[in-house]
């Protein structure tokens, strides 16, 4: 009866959509942007009934190769990958008590580590949301655990000055008759489909909308083509611009066509763009080959590694979202907290060539990263340096360099003129305890 009752009440809401979305563009001012292109580097949260599983099932652990699709690190998705059954992994809700969560600590954490946004799986394919939806009973408040996740962290984003957003799997749920499934398993009904679509994804989407104010949302499908449609695409982002004047949107609300009416795209899992892009974008990516916990995935990528990709995107103009999978109690893992401290320190010396700065168009060598920013009448340009180069030529006039810099310690480095542009002499010494060191150039115009 309630289900029924709920129907008629967001067939109502869906009607309002899409009188908003033919009457109102479906475009978000591309000025409400500038802060996510200003930031370059957050904090990415895969975490749910999921992470209590590490990894393993029943004496199997992923990868399986023994299954048909158990073929892959991704511990977020074992439920499926494993071939779980809805009604025995929906019972870890019943034990789902993280009794070390700690809101702040987490986005201290991320504050300290230089990210200037925070977003968050708020719910996965599995189906279970992280706050007190009324939508559904599948949820943290059902648990014993009964705290509203997403609350506690807006709370304290709201504290550190972070701006933050919720992932949200609006094809995939695994717990709702009719939400879509992965592509190797029978298609979803339309009719279905449909049905799931009115009565929780759409009312989710809005619920975190109107209780939360999230400056994102970060969708995620790989979808059939019959499911998210142009049409169901464009009610999506009419629900988003009617609820809220300021939230964003990522290209993978439609995987085949996402459309011109998008804020930023999202690149595949750990993909590295080697051009700049026309929209704003970032690359999600992981600091080992899981992103929701797993115990026996030990592939950490060190510091430098990340750096390196940190410092690439920066200077193509996109965004760095690094992922962290909380353990079942809450915490994070030590190694990705080591990390995090590591990128951190990085950070302080060398903030000033991330935040706000714009790209370079020029070729460079390989391990030389570029960006520029002007502040207060004068121009700057960054010159990241991931390898142990001893000079470094760009194809500038070196009348336009005024001086340079080591960044974090002001070391003059000398310039000449060669190879028709200007080359930077770069002493060994450097790289002795940095991976990546930045040099600083005052220059006469932006380039």
């Amino acid at each position: 009866m309630m289900r029924r009752s709920l129907s008629i009440i967001i067939g109502l809401c869906i009607c309002a959509n899409l009188t908003f979305a033919q009457n109102k563009s479906l475009s978000l001012d591309p000025q409400k942007a500038e802060w996510f292109k200003d930031a370059k580097f957050g904090m990415f949260i895969h975490w749910g009934l999921y992470s209590m599983l590490e990894g393993s099932y029943k004496n199997r652990t992923l990868p399986d190769t023994t299954l048909e699709n158990g073929n892959t690190w991704y511990a977020e998705w074992i439920q499926m990958r494993l071939e779980i059954p809805g009604s025995e992994y929906q019972k870890l809700a019943q034990a789902f008590n993280p009794v070390d969560f700690d809101a702040d600590a987490w986005i201290a954490e991320a504050k300290n580590a230089g990210m200037r946004y925070f977003v968050i799986t708020s719910k996965h394919h599995d189906g279970f949301a992280l706050w007190d939806t009324k939508v559904s009973d599948f949820k943290v408040t059902n648990t014993p655990f009964k705290r509203d996740i997403l609350a506690e962290l807006v709370a304290a984003c709201k504290k550190y000055g972070i701006k933050y957003g919720f992932y949200y799997s609006h094809w995939q749920d695994w717990e709702y008759p009719g939400g879509g499934m992965p592509n190797w398993m029978t298609m979803v009904p339309d009719d279905q489909f449909e049905k799931y679509w009115q009565e929780k994804s759409l009312p989710q989407v809005k619920e975190l909308l109107v209780n939360f104010d999230p400056d994102l949302l970060w969708f995620d499908t790989w979808d059939w083509p019959t499911h998210i449609t142009d049409k169901r695409r464009d009610e999506l982002i009419a629900l988003v611009r009617e609820n809220s004047s300021k939230c964003l949107i990522n290209g993978r609300i439609s995987y085949l066509n996402p459309g011109d009416n998008i804020d930023f795209l999202e690149m595949h899992d750990n993909q590295y763009p080697e051009k700049m892009l026309d929209k704003p974008w970032q690359t999600p990516a992981t600091m080992v080959h899981s992103w929701g916990w797993h115990a026996k995935d030990y592939a950490w990528k060190p510091t430098s590694e990340m750096l390196g990709y940190l410092v690439n995107n920066v200077s193509k103009g996109g965004n760095y979202l690094l992922n962290i999978g909380p353990k079942p109690d809450g915490t994070f893992p030590k190694a990705a907290t080591r990390r995090l401290r590591e990128m951190g320190a990085w950070m302080v010396p060398n903030q000033e060539s991330i935040y706000g700065t714009k790209p370079v168009k020029v070729e460079t060598p390989a391990g030389v990263y570029l960006a520029q920013k002007s502040e207060d009448n004068k121009h700057y340009l960054y010159i990241s340096l991931t390898n142990a180069i001893g000079k470094v030529n760009l194809p500038f006039d070196v009348s336009t360099i005024k001086n340079c810099v080591v960044l974090e310690s002001d070391m003059p480095i000398s310039f000449s003129k060669a190879n028709g542009g200007v080359t930077f002499d770069i002493p060994q010494s450097l790289f002795k305890d940095c991976s990546v060191q930045v040099l600083k150039a005052e220059i006469t115009e932006e380039l």
